[in-house]
Formats: C-alpha cells, structure tokens, sequence
C-alpha cells in the first residue's frame, strides 16, 4: 500500500512534469517513501529522481545496475543497491563546467547534500565507487572525475589547510552562508572557503582519486596538464609543515603552522589551548588536528589519517614519475614522506592493548599518549585494508580488528538491530551503517558478510537509503537520510561481491516471523 503522503508527492511530481516547473528538492524527496515500494518485507522505496530531475547519468552506472539485477535474489537488497550506488550522480553533481581560465580545464562541484558546499574528503568518496565502471578517459564518466580532481586541486593550493569549500566563480552559484566566527591560521577568505577545519584525510582523499582515475583509465598525460602538480606540491608543504613538533632542539615552544579556535556550544568544535591543540612530539607522522567526522582530535597524530596519506603518497609518486614536466625529485620527496611515515606508524602507532595483544591506536601524540577507539568515518582502522595499506590478514590488524568489533572499542555499538562502530559525532548508541559496510569489505567470512548485510537492510527505516547513524535499538531513530558517501560505499560492497563472494549474492536476506499461536 502506498502512503497517503507517497500519492501526494507522486501527484505533485506529475504535477509539476506536466507544467514544466523545477524537480523537486531532494532533500525533502529522500524523506518520503516514495512508490513503487520493493515487494519484500521491508517496502523499501524508490529513492532515485526521474532521469531528468538527476545532476548527471551514466550508462555505465545504469548498465551496472541492470546486470546485478538478476544476479541479486533478494528483491530488498536490489532495491536498496538501485538506490543507492548511484545516488552521488542522481543528486549530488550541483555544476559542471570549465576553468575560466582555460576551456579544456574540466571542473565538477560535488555537494554532500543541502548545503551547496564541497568537502575535499567526502567529494573522493562520493564519486571513488564509480572506478568500478570506468574504463577508459573517454567516457562521460571520466569527465565528472577529471573535474572533481581539478577543482579539488584549486582548492588545495589556494587553501590547503581548508576541508570545505564554496562553489566556483564559473558556477555562478552564490557562495553558501556559514555564520560560524572562527579564528584560523592561515587566513582564508571565505568567497572560497566554506569551513577551515584542517584534516589530514583530506590530502589522502585527493590522491586516493588521482589514483582511482589513473587505475581505471591509465591516462597519465591528464594529471600534468593542469594544476595537479601544484596541488601535490602544496600537499606536500602543508604536510611536512604539520610534522613539526610542539617544541624545538633548544625547548622553545614553535607556534604550529595551523591554528583554529572558534565560538561554539560543542568540545569538538574547536581546539585546546586557545585554538593551538595538544603538544606533540616529532614522529614522522603529520598532525591532524581534526578527524573525518569534522570533531577535532584528541591526539593530533590521526593513525588511520596518517595511513591512508602514506599509502597514496607512495601509489601516486608512480603517476609523478611519468609527468615530463614535474619538477626533478619531487616523486622522490612524495616516497620518501610515505615511508617516513609508515616508519612512524609502526613505532608510535602500534601500542599494547588491555588484552596485553599489539593493536593500532587510534591517535597518538608521539609523548606516550594513545586514544584507544575506532570511529566509522574512513579512514578508520577497520578501513585499513580497504585503503590498501596493509593486507587483512595482517596479524596487529586482526587484533585490532578484534578490539573494534566489540565492547572493548569505547565506540562498538551493540543491540537488537544493527551493530557497528559508531561515532563521538553523534551519540554512543548510535551505530553507523558505513561501519557495517567496511566490516563486510574487510572481511572474507561469508557469515560475518551476510550478517552485516542484514543489519544494514533492517537499518534504514523503509527509506531505502543509508544513514548516517542508527539507534541500535530503535531504526526509526535516525540521523542524515541523504549521505550520499555512505550510499555509494553500499554499492561499492555490492560490487565488490559480485566480484569476489557472487554466491552471497544468491542469498536470502528477509527477515524471519514467528507467528504467535
């Protein structure tokens, strides 16, 4: 049956068709259960616009989705992948266009959803689960990746220390208001910049795309035509500048090169001492003063930051190396910081549990300090194999990897409906769907998956979209109904199995009724 209000807006967006008025705000469209509801026991709805209400369409991605249709048995799980992997490109593609500066100069604004802004680190993420597809640099497709990887690079170098930001001159988009008062070093000017939390993530996302594009296509000429060698070096700047210790040889306090302190109702909103942070000592590691969810840090030292920027340091110096005019070194410098700081991992990163086995901390501070948690923003350290830094046989990540994935993790959320690392951006009961995908992407136990893809399935309130947070106790109790990044990681896993488990795929996913005599 449909809802009264699902008749309502489907006559309203018939309406609107047939007079030739604007599609309808996804914002509000992801809110409603939308017909025709999948015919399994969770009636999820269909959450995709019609073809001409979405920002952008792909027949890789459609033809994607119509080859997996009679490949996935359970009718929920199809209708929640249908929705979902293509959700960045049906609703979050605001601008598309070239640099003003030069017309061959392919741009793409990505938003994470009603705020008209771009976050350097979801924007990687939202358009990475589309490697999948791509093939060669010719395809639409490419273009979107192409783009998002410039515009990316403009940011990067005029701010790097920035994480969001507003959307191009050559968009003619109005620059969105953020009436936050903050005090940053570097200054920024806020026409370009939308927030100024520093996240290391950030240059990892950048690169991790770079790597993404140039993988899927091979097309290497592309990355030196514009401003990706600048960006890189920029990257490697604000880098190595964020390595530096709170205190010099002689003792003698160093201002660190970022500083954020802002008016807030929130802990972690802002930094400690005046907007400075915590003292670190020098590790090889680069400072992030903020985490992937936007709260800043306990520890400066971010292990899974760290990692990610360190594995994509190394796989993009091999796309350096073929740049005829990238500076002489430069793909030498991008190894050398990658091992510099995996060599830091491995020394400050790997600590002693309370099990008395070696895990990785989440952060540290390089005195002695260590934070002993996982958060389900990646790169967390369930990620960890994910990002490819390490193989998930690994034996500290399998400990690891034990420590999350239970009570011991001050995080691990636990109850009758879904079970997952959550977030201190939220609340403790409330577990993330993103936590569950990246455990059944990390894993190869066929149970541990289908468990996880159950509890996923039973978590999105009939909406038929990933959230942001569930209460492991109550799915109606929810937060964000339009993530895009979480939706096209769910496609990704599914994907990803059809490529390596597709017997999983085969599997029944509907819930099980004891009738009541």
């Amino acid at each position: 049956m449909w809802s009264s209000n699902a008749i309502v807006l489907a006559l309203l967006l018939l309406v609107g068709h047939v007079l030739g008025q604007s599609c309808p705000g996804y914002s509000s469209f992801s809110q409603m259960r939308n017909p025709p509801l999948s015919t399994g026991a969770y009636k999820l709805a269909y959450q995709r616009p019609s073809p001409e209400c979405r920002t952008f369409n792909s027949s890789l991605v459609e033809d994607a989705l119509s080859g997996l249709k009679d490949e996935i048995y359970d009718v929920d799980l199809y209708r929640l992948f249908e929705n979902t992997y293509p959700n960045t490109l049906d609703t979050a593609v605001k601008w598309r266009g070239v640099a003003a500066n030069n017309s061959e100069e392919e741009l793409a604004f990505i938003i994470t959803g009603d705020i008209d802004a771009m976050w350097i680190r979801d924007s990687a993420n939202q358009i990475a689960p589309y490697k999948m597809v791509l093939k060669n640099s010719t395809d639409k497709l490419a273009s979107v990746f192409r783009g998002v990887i410039n515009l990316q690079a403009r940011y990067l170098i005029i701010s790097p220390y920035c994480n969001s930001f507003q959307p191009p001159p050559e968009s003619g988009i109005s620059p969105a208001q953020n009436g936050g008062i903050y005090s940053v070093t570097p200054p920024y000017d806020r026409n370009i910049v939308f927030t100024c939390n520093f996240e290391l993530d950030d240059f990892g996302g950048f690169l991790q795309l770079s790597h993404d594009y140039y993988t899927a296509t091979g097309d290497a000429d592309f990355f030196g035509k514009f401003q990706w060698i600048e960006a890189v070096q920029s990257v490697l700047a604000a880098s190595e500048a964020m390595r530096a210790a709170t205190y010099g040889p002689d003792g003698k306090w160093i201002k660190p090169a970022y500083t954020f302190q802002s008016q807030t109702m929130s802990a972690s909103g802002t930094l400690a001492n005046n907007g400075v942070g915590m003292p670190v000592n020098y590790t090889g590691m680069a400072r992030s003063p903020f985490r992937p969810s936007d709260d800043s840090a306990l520890f400066d030292f971010s292990i899974p930051a760290n990692m990610m920027l360190s594995r994509y340091l190394d796989a993009t110096a091999a796309i350096m190396d073929q740049l005829p005019n990238a500076p002489k070194g430069l793909a030498g410098q991008m190894r050398d910081m990658a091992t510099e700081i995996r060599d830091g991992i491995s020394h400050w990163g790997v600590v002693k549990a309370p099990s008395g086995k070696q895990v990785f901390a989440y952060e540290v501070d390089g005195f002695g300090g260590q934070n002993l948690m996982d958060d389900a923003n990646i790169p967390s350290l369930l990620s960890a194999p994910f990002l490819g830094y390490l193989d998930k046989n690994d034996t500290v990540y399998r400990n690891t990897r034990d420590f999350i994935l239970g009570r011991s993790n001050p995080w691990w959320c636990e109850g009758p409906y879904i079970n997952a690392v959550g977030s201190p951006h939220v609340r403790p009961d409330a577990a993330w769907p993103m936590a569950a995908i990246m455990r059944a992407m990390t894993s190869d136990d066929d149970m541990e998956i289908i468990t996880a893809i159950k509890e996923i399935l039973r978590s999105t309130d009939g909406l038929g979209l990933i959230h942001e947070s569930v209460n492991s106790f109550d799915t109606s109790d929810w937060t964000r109904q339009w993530f895009t990044w979480a939706n096209g990681l769910f496609g990704q896993m599914i994907m990803d199995l059809a490529d390596r488990k597709p017997h999983l795929l085969k599997e029944s996913f509907q819930p099980f009724f004891i009738e009541k005599d």
